[in-house]
């Protein structure tokens, strides 16, 4: 009776979880428009901040660098603060971030790196919070779809924006922090599943009649808890594959959405339209970053889109290079779809492939880190090549031949035993059990 009429207190599991997605998807659109803005109005940062035309390159590149380096700062301020005010606390930084950046100068660039550390940091607890409150494959997608929106709203709403305020740069990208302040509210109490609490108190004080039960299924504190370590997330080759399926995608993604729009205009379209067929490839692709979870939680659906992805890329940027410029709306929209999955899907395989919410905190830091670290050579890469070569074609080969090492790697991803370094403890006395510790599933 006392566990019903505590666990009653609050709103009921259903209202919960839903306020709990709810917050999830504005933590994600969050995630991308400190980036997609600056892109937007790159070739005005030299007079509106007196920015030297020779860092534009680097303004690009710093906040993936961040990405880079930021994913263990996560999980390591989930274990200390808990996950949503972890995630609440990034999305604190990201506002001032936001608004320095642009208040101070001289702070543009640093600004920007401490934004994409915020992001990463809040990036990487994402698929760890679905994970903690069983959500489904529609969770994740609704996600995803909010990086998707969030990347196409920075870009397409900061020249508005900037007309709106009068002209004003500085408030067309620092109004973007207002969003990051909402989501910090939304998302501070959302680390625990909704019935996590009412089950607490529950064991808390048990009935007498489930004293035997509580003994066989979970170590008391009055007995001995001997741990047993897990094999470490680097030497679990799912998770290689996993990190090796995100890196890739995310490589691909930044070196399509850097010199798309160059490459169009090499075909005959104006910068304007370049522009705008830059801007469908990202808006082409949400419907599809919702529904990929989804159907990669089938497994049968899985075993077909983990490397047909892959394939499908490749196939669509070759595609784009030999379309003429009269169907490049066609081309470039079927690959924003597919590009959109396999990121969709990159997310899902964090969940899926986890055996709790501890291990997708942290696959999620090591697929995430590792795998944007890999990214920020998409966009350089692909640029030697084009320079090397006076041409486009050796560039979008390269980039195909790439897309079919993500097919392989979605393929072992999937065909390897699920990650887990949930933490095991095994209960001293003679039943012999071995349970999980600290919210495995």
């Amino acid at each position: 009776m006392r566990e019903k009429r505590l666990g009653g207190a609050g709103p009921g599991p259903r209202l919960k979880a839903g306020l709990i997605l709810l917050a999830l998807v504005m933590v994600s659109i969050n995630l991308r428009p400190a980036i997609t803005t600056i892109a937007g109005v790159m070739n005005q940062l030299h007079g509106a901040f007196s920015l030297d035309s020779g860092l534009l390159p680097l303004l690009g590149t710093l906040p993936v660098l961040a990405f880079g380096i930021s994913g263990p700062i996560g999980p390591w301020l989930a274990r200390r603060l808990g996950i949503g005010r972890a995630v609440a606390l990034a999305l604190l930084v990201l506002a001032a971030a936001l608004i320095l950046r642009v208040a101070v100068p001289a702070l543009l660039l640093p600004g920007t790196f401490l934004a994409g550390m915020a992001i990463m940091t809040a990036s990487v607890l994402v698929p760890q919070i679905v994970k903690a409150n069983h959500g489904t494959g529609w969770w994740t997608g609704l996600c995803t779809m909010g990086f998707g929106l969030g990347a196409a709203l920075g870009a397409g709403l900061v020249q508005p924006l900037e007309q709106a305020f009068g002209g004003s740069l500085a408030w067309a990208l620092a109004v973007w922090a207002v969003p990051a302040l909402l989501g910090a509210c939304l998302i501070q109490g959302s680390g625990e599943s909704p019935t996590s609490a009412a089950t607490t108190v529950g064991k808390g004080t048990p009935a007498a009649g489930e004293a035997a039960a509580l003994t066989c299924d979970a170590p008391s504190s009055a007995v001995p808890v001997d741990v047993v370590p897990r094999k470490p997330l680097r030497k679990q080759r799912t998770a290689w594959a996993v990190t090796a399926f995100f890196g890739l995608q995310a490589m691909l993604y930044f070196a399509i959405t850097s010199w798309l729009a160059v490459y169009l205009v090499s075909k005959g379209l104006s910068s304007a339209d370049a522009a705008a067929l830059l801007a469908w490839f990202s808006l082409a692709g949400l419907p599809a970053s919702l529904l990929a979870p989804v159907l990669a939680s089938r497994p049968a659906v899985l075993r077909i889109m983990a490397p047909g992805l892959g394939l499908s890329v490749a196939l669509a940027l070759l595609g784009v290079l030999m379309a003429p410029a009269g169907i490049q709306f066609l081309m470039v929209g079927m690959l924003g779809v597919v590009q959109s999955a396999g990121f969709g899907l990159a997310m899902a395989l964090v969940v899926l492939r986890s055996a709790g919410p501890q291990t997708a905190g942290r696959l999620s830091a090591m697929s995430q880190g590792l795998g944007f670290a890999l990214a920020s050579l998409g966009p350089l890469v692909a640029g030697l090549l084009h320079t090397w070569t006076g041409g486009w074609e050796v560039t979008f080969w390269a980039l195909a031949a790439e897309a079919v090492v993500l097919a392989a790697a979605g393929f072992l991803a999937i065909r390897g035993p699920v990650v887990d370094v949930e933490p095991v403890s095994r209960n001293s006395s003679s039943n012999g059990l071995f349970t999980l510790v600290g919210g495995g599933e």
